[in-house]
């Protein structure tokens, strides 16, 4: 069928985190069936026909080339992906993902396995209500009334409660909630590639850290105990200048911003090559700066074992970065370990690669992104 088709979707949960699966539902929906045009407001009720957690309840609709019988089985299997069991008991259960069709263009279907309209939704004020935000003057083709009249006259008077959730209708617009996205890494753990990725991919202001201009980095690996602190210090006061410039203002084209690097991370390897009394006049300064700059929504830290660290450095060739030794990468690592574990209140998102290669092979790129859009529901619900 290659017309597009309008679908009225109903979409329910409630199982685990009820927001997050009928976000992340919406998303697949948007992957595999086609672009969602409305969504509804969340509303919450209690269970009906069968004790259980309460719901939350919304519906949409959506574009799509899918026929009908193609549609529920992408419906189903979107289900199966979450979680949901067929049902070998008699009645209603409780379940991660509910996805139903109500409406399919103007299409009456009366076959095996699929009824559209939905033959329950005029007894349902938790179908009829959320579908009365979208489509309330679309007219039941059976019924020949529109959704407004049908949920007057809907004797299901069940409590709904209008939440303040809110459902976004695809991936871009999502991480378009965001301000500011840092991801951070050791040494060769491809931050900065996957900031550039992301950048482009969702119109993001790319803000990369400016290391290839510093004069002492070269110097520093050849004789860190020599130049560790006026190292660490310009870094410290780049990073300041360019966090102060990049991350006050705003692009008004673009959606939000990404960054390869925190600027926290000056004390995490300030720690590591420094003194202690040098350390500790480092600490005054950074404090101070620390202050000033601004904090990232998420903060994304890639994590690669010490192996993949190596062989990715040397792949990519630096002269002055040939000579890092497994014992400092392991100790930055275990800095960014620490700092994490530190500030448990910071929207950490922790994603260890292992063999990941997000450059080369588009669904490990996926993987990370799935990864990263269930960072921002969970920070938004």
């Amino acid at each position: 069928m290659d017309n597009l088709n309008h679908a009225y979707l109903s979409i329910g949960s409630n199982m685990g985190n009820r927001y997050l699966n009928l976000q992340k539902a919406l998303l697949a929906l948007d992957k595999n069936v086609g672009p969602i045009l409305k969504t509804s407001s969340v509303y919450e009720n209690a269970a009906v026909g069968f004790d259980g957690g309460d719901f939350l309840n919304a519906c949409i609709l959506l574009e799509t080339k899918l026929s009908p019988s193609e549609l529920l089985l992408e419906l189903k299997k979107i289900e199966l992906q979450f979680g949901r069991k067929k049902n070998t008991i008699e009645g209603y259960t409780s379940r991660n993902i509910d996805l139903d069709i109500l409406y399919f263009n103007d299409l009456v279907i009366n076959g095996a396995g699929l009824a559209i309209p939905h033959p329950r939704m005029k007894n349902r004020n938790f179908v009829l209500k959320p579908l009365a935000d979208i489509a309330p003057q679309f007219y039941h083709p059976i019924f020949k009334k529109d959704t407004r009249n049908l949920l007057q006259e809907c004797k299901d008077k069940n409590k709904l409660i209008k939440t303040a959730f809110f459902l976004y209708k695809d991936r871009i617009v999502l991480f378009s909630k965001l301000q500011f996205l840092a991801i951070e890494g050791n040494i060769g753990a491809g931050k900065s590639t996957l900031a550039k990725k992301i950048a482009e991919d969702f119109n993001a202001k790319l803000v990369l850290e400016r290391f290839a201009d510093n004069a002492f980095l070269p110097k520093f690996y050849k004789d860190q105990s020599r130049y560790a602190f006026p190292l660490e210090m310009s870094f410290l006061a780049d990073r300041y200048q360019q966090f102060t410039d990049d991350t006050s203002q705003f692009d008004l084209f673009k959606k939000f911003m990404v960054s390869d690097y925190d600027i926290f991370k000056s004390l995490i390897f300030a720690k590591i090559t420094l003194q202690k009394e040098e350390f500790d006049l480092y600490r005054k300064v950074f404090n101070f700066m620390y202050s000033e700059v601004k904090k990232p929504d998420i903060y994304v830290y890639l994590y690669r074992n010490t192996e993949r660290l190596l062989a990715n450095i040397k792949k990519r060739g630096r002269d002055y970065e040939q000579n890092i030794s497994p014992d400092y990468l392991e100790k930055i690592n275990r800095g960014y370990l620490d700092f994490i574990k530190s500030h448990p209140h910071q929207n950490t998102l922790l994603i260890n690669l292992g063999e990941l290669d997000f450059v080369s092979n588009s669904e490990d790129y996926e993987t990370i992104l799935e990864q990263l859009e269930t960072g921002i529901i969970e920070l938004y619900s």
